[in-house]
């Protein structure tokens, strides 16, 4: 017997935009925000996860690392699982596995309870994160409306990390460790029902219904192991021979993987992909931004709470100019790419970034957050914002729909490797300079702490000079030599473009 709501709906041309493109944007950005949300409101609450749980001093980091690791390294695999399986699908059993992992911690018993359902809890934000924005990129055709899109995108990714500093003290305090988790049970079931309603199923019926399990293996496992290295470094030594050893073997795995690739009649990432100069200078400038804006945020919360006695709630108030200043960036980033390029969004992203951490690096300990931070917050925000949408637009532009997933979990996985490398290197540094200089005897701890979060801050400038270069090199303006072609123009010069898939209605 037929679907007798679908018998009534009208045909739907897969050519035409749909007509609720930004009800889908506002589901699909609330997944995402709940994704970010997740990766920073556990913050607040590890010191009493730690005293109910029983956590050791030693292991209660990863509360916070297992969600990491496995986040991480799954971004690749649940973007082009979206593109061989459907988007929508997918999806759906992300927010599903999420949703329920969510539930399972806030109700654990144990440390090692909570750790496994932790692991869930990524695996299905992994698979969330890539499939949503994939979701974007067959929902909203190149142009003006997709880059509105990605700078809303953009937005909501800066609004959820300041989100998760502000509310998981409050909630923590009042309802309990919990509810950081039980938060997302509702939010989840009305995510699925939504999805259900408005977002049409996409899939490509010309890709190879095989899947590349072994490429798939070694790839995850040299990411998961490249995260857990960089992770753990600080802690470890960044030259002690296990640091080294897990490195080696992520490159190991990679290079096995690479060959894996290269001969694969269906590979999980097709080579050719890194032909395109833009989708590796967007990647490359991704990562940079990665590494900025989670190194620089890590320093500012110790200094704010070590050196001038701030508190969490009032550090994750004055966050909150980051948060109004990269949606600022991103829009207007947005606007400046569609008229300009995005060459000169990201490079002009990049310069500011590495204007506010100069900015910030004029610190001191006598200083307030007002007269220390919040100027420096404002310039990185706007820059960060800006950054972002232009990297992300360059790395996502001409993409084809069949490997938008791909495409996606390419950059998610860029952009947050780069936030794991730039917390470890950041942290060392300024560990390692506070240490150098308390050896001297010749400053107190506060002083040499706040020298130590300047000389951080300073690797913090070159980072994003770096991006800055990456950003002039790599990538060309999209009026140039058709960089961000039509469909039609896409689909003579290597084969169908877009429109290549099919897509449903529910």
């Amino acid at each position: 017997m037929g679907n007798p709501i679908s018998a009534r709906m009208p045909a739907v041309d897969p050519a035409a935009p749909d007509p609720r493109r930004w009800l889908v944007l506002a589901v699909l950005g609330s997944a995402f925000f709940i994704v970010i949300l997740d990766g920073t409101i556990v913050y607040v609450a590890v010191p009493q996860v730690q005293e109910q749980l029983g956590f050791t001093e030693a292991s209660v980091q990863w509360v916070l690392s297992t969600y990491l690791l496995t986040f991480g390294g799954l971004m690749l695999f649940g973007g082009r699982l979206a593109d061989l399986l459907g988007r929508r699908r997918i999806f759906m059993i992300g927010i599903a596995v999420f949703t329920a992992a969510s539930l399972l911690c806030g109700l654990a018993w144990s440390p090692e309870a909570l750790l496994a359902f932790r692991v869930a809890q990524g695996a299905g934000a992994a698979i969330m994160a890539p499939t949503a924005l994939s979701l974007v990129l067959v929902t909203f055709t190149d142009g003006p409306d997709r880059n509105l899109a990605l700078g809303i995108w953009g937005g909501i990714g800066g609004v959820g990390g300041t989100a998760g500093l502000l509310l998981g003290g409050p909630i923590t305090a009042h309802l309990g460790w919990e509810w950081i988790f039980f938060m997302n049970v509702p939010i989840g079931i009305a995510l699925l029902v939504l999805c259900r309603v408005l977002i049409r199923e996409s899939r490509n019926p010309g890709l190879p219904r095989t899947f590349d399990v072994a490429g798939a293996v070694t790839v995850t496992l040299a990411l998961v192991l490249l995260v857990y290295g960089i992770t753990e470094a600080p802690a470890t030594g960044w030259a002690s021979p296990l640091t080294w050893a897990v490195f080696a073997a992520s490159a190991a795995l990679m290079a096995v993987f690479l060959v894996i690739e290269k001969r694969s009649k269906a590979p999980l990432v097709p080579l050719r992909i890194f032909r395109s100069r833009r989708l590796v200078g967007g990647n490359i400038v991704l990562l940079v931004a990665g590494m900025t804006v989670d190194g620089v945020l890590f320093i500012l919360t110790l200094y704010a709470q070590r050196v001038l006695g701030a508190s969490a709630v009032q550090f994750g108030l004055m966050t909150a100019v980051l948060t109004v200043m990269s949606v600022v960036g991103s829009f207007a980033g947005q606007f400046v790419v569609t008229k300009r390029g995005f060459r000169l969004v990201a490079a002009a992203g990049m310069a500011l970034i590495a204007a506010g951490s100069l900015l910030l690096t004029l610190m001191s300990v006598d200083g307030g957050l007002f007269r220390n931070v919040f100027l420096g917050l404002l310039v990185f925000g706007t820059g960060l914002g800006a950054a972002f949408v232009g990297a992300q637009v360059a790395a996502l532009s001409g993409v084809r729909d069949e490997e938008s997933g791909l495409a996606a979990g390419l950059a998610d996985t860029l952009f947050t490797i780069g936030g794991a490398l730039g917390l470890a290197v950041l942290s060392t540094v300024a560990a390692s300079r506070t240490a150098e200089l308390l050896g001297t005897g010749a400053v107190d701890s506060v002083t040499a702490m706040t020298h130590g979060f300047q000389s951080a801050l300073f690797v913090a400038v070159g980072c994003a000079l770096l991006g800055l270069l990456a950003a002039l090199i790599l990538l060309g303006s999209h009026r140039s030599r058709g960089a961000a072609r039509t469909p039609e123009t896409s689909a003579t010069a290597s084969g169908p473009a877009r429109n290549c898939g099919s897509t449903e209605r529910p």
